[in-house]
């Protein structure tokens, strides 16, 4: 695409403006200020998209709330990585029947990543009668305009049209938590492994202006955000549909120069695009976390080849061995998937010796799950479900031992943590972050949450660190 035709016009986004003070002078008329519920599953990128949407209907004039019997517009932000994701959206838009049934003025829109896909919008408009709007991504920048057709022609309506996808700026976003931000810097995905829908329901890369994306980090540092992660589905790849040389490395040496207390973190990354130039910038700019998400999906060969992922284990161990020559203290993770179609139980424990060899801080581990649309989901797959789950627990043995003996070598020191709420433990009643991002529960006065503090260790299990907060 032309990049002029990639970014959403003034005069498209102006036509959202009319349609948004339509919307929010039908809801001035109401007895009662309506309310709005999005309810998020799924990645970051998806967080990021349900800040926008709550954005445009706090603008719409509706509050938004938590309770689903309560809500006039219930949103579900969808994912559609895996199957389990999915059975939990149709499962939610079941129970959904009841609060319609109750409330038979309330409006069900299905969005996110399920939506974009023939085959979800086609179920749900032959067997979830009570959804009224279902939306793609590509289209969650027209809400204002679907949103009044809803309630207008008092219809059914389902925006999914197949396309690359665009880029509307300036859209409103309700933040939440105050400490933590997502900054999406691009949109799509040009990559295609074998067993990925993304690209197929998020489109194709297409990357945000730098000025725009440096003045929105510049304005969230300056409200007091201590941490910003940048989003895209392969972030790596930034800058490529700019026609420029302008790469990710430039990006981040230039949010990294605006002054501050914070730190910046990214995600995600795909190895095929990772570079030294990006491993030296991480490792030069103080505002930078050294902490590396780095998918790795397999240690075999053949299995990367069949998944369409263009890097052999080789190369994967040279640039981790290189990112950690520049980054002593570097934490590194990774995704993983066990059981992709034709693996055998050898290839599955070439990825466990990667596992053990590597070191990883620690994993997301999957059994592959197949995905209608991809090109994995027509591959022959003999392996059964209960063997496996045998190769899986292998893999999660190997990496808990490695996880637990890396947190354990915390014990004793004291770290720079970030307080970002309270925690579930009432031993501990505060959770953190280090810089590595892993997870903290520590005693301290909650009027540390919202700010950098020092954390003394003292113990640790396989997921987490405890300590106590301490005098700088």
């Amino acid at each position: 695409m032309e990049r002029k035709e990639v970014i959403v016009s003034e005069q498209e986004l102006a036509r959202q403006k009319e349609f948004t003070r339509k919307m929010r002078e039908m809801n001035d008329r109401r007895t009662r200020t309506p309310l709005a519920l999005v309810d998020t599953f799924g990645c970051q990128q998806n967080v990021a998209d349900g800040e926008v949407l709550m954005g445009m209907l706090r603008e719409m004039g509706y509050e938004l709330t938590r309770d689903e019997n309560q809500a006039d517009v219930i949103l579900l932000n969808t994912c559609a990585i895996r199957e389990h994701a999915e059975k939990r959206v149709y499962g939610h838009l079941g129970r959904l029947s009841h609060t319609k049934a109750a409330k038979p003025d309330q409006i069900i829109c299905l969005c996110g990543c399920m939506a974009q896909q023939k085959v979800v919008a086609d179920k749900v408009k032959n067997s979830y009668h009570h959804v009224d709007l279902v939306l793609g991504p590509q289209a969650e920048w027209r809400l204002p305009e679907l949103l009044h057709e809803v309630y207008t022609k008092n219809k059914r309506v389902f925006s999914i049209e197949n396309e690359h996808g665009r880029i509307a700026e300036d859209l409103p976003i309700v933040r939440e938590g105050g400490v933590r931000a997502w900054v999406s810097i691009m949109y799509g995905c040009n990559n295609f492994c074998s067993y990925c829908i993304v690209p197929y329901v998020r489109g194709r890369e297409r990357s945000r202006e730098p000025e725009k994306i440096i003045e929105e980090c510049r304005g969230l540092i300056a409200e007091g955000y201590k941490e910003i992660t940048l989003l895209g589905q392969n972030v790596n790849s930034y800058g490529k549909d700019l026609d420029t040389e302008y790469d990710f490395a430039d990006l981040l040496s230039a949010i990294n120069a605006i002054p501050g207390d914070y730190w910046l973190r990214f995600m995600s990354s795909q190895p095929k695009d990772a570079t030294n130039k990006l491993f030296d910038t991480m490792a030069r700019c103080e505002h930078v976390a050294k902490q590396l998400h780095l998918p790795v999906q397999s240690g075999c060969d053949r299995v990367l080849k069949a998944m369409n992922r263009p890097y052999t284990r080789a190369k994967y161990e040279e640039m981790i061995a290189y990112a950690r020559s520049v980054m002593p203290s570097m934490v590194l993770t990774s995704d993983v998937i066990i059981g992709f179609p034709g693996e055998t139980e050898d290839e599955a424990m070439q990825t466990v010796d990667l596992v053990e060899k590597t070191q990883f801080d620690a994993l997301f581990t999957f059994i592959f799950s197949p995905r209608p649309g991809t090109p994995a989901a027509k591959m022959d797959d003999p392996v059964s479900r209960e063997e496996k789950q045998v190769w899986f627990e292998k893999l999660v043995d190997a990496q808990n031992a490695i996880s637990a003996k890396k947190h354990a070598a915390y014990i004793g020191r004291t770290v720079k943590v970030l307080v970002d709420g309270e925690s579930d433990d009432e031993a501990f009643p505060l959770a953190a972050r280090t810089e590595g991002n892993r997870l903290v529960r520590m005693k301290g006065d909650k009027a540390l949450i919202g700010t950098f503090a020092k954390a003394k260790i003292t113990d640790s299990n396989t997921w987490a660190l405890y300590g106590e907060a301490v005098e700088e």
